[in-house]
């Protein structure tokens, strides 16, 4: 009993650290298929934002992480005029509708 008692605190204390984790691994998977599609590390930036506050970070939506209370933003930063995001650089679930 006592040993299920200590798993089960253990695991409280641990689910916020891995859903975190889990965000940030998204992001990173976002950043690699940007990065294969001929991008330049330097010429992008990704930032995760709660949902509500999207629409101000001055970007695309690119992807969703954290049971979809978190989104991730994609920001053009170099000097080229070319703002699109790469078709395959979201999840499925990011695509737009055709």
């Amino acid at each position: 009993m006592k040993a299920t008692k200590w798993m089960l605190t253990a695991l409280l204390f641990t689910v916020p650290i891995a859903v975190q984790a889990s965000c940030e691994s998204v992001k990173a998977d976002i950043s690699k298929k940007i990065i294969g599609n001929g991008v330049p590390e330097s010429g992008f930036s990704l930032d995760i934002v709660p949902n509500d506050q999207a629409d101000q970070a001055g970007g695309q939506v690119v992807g969703h992480c954290e049971n979809d209370t978190q989104k991730i933003v994609y920001k053009r930063t170099g000097g080229d005029s070319d703002t699109g995001v790469p078709a395959d650089a979201g999840t499925t679930q990011d695509a737009p509708s055709q």
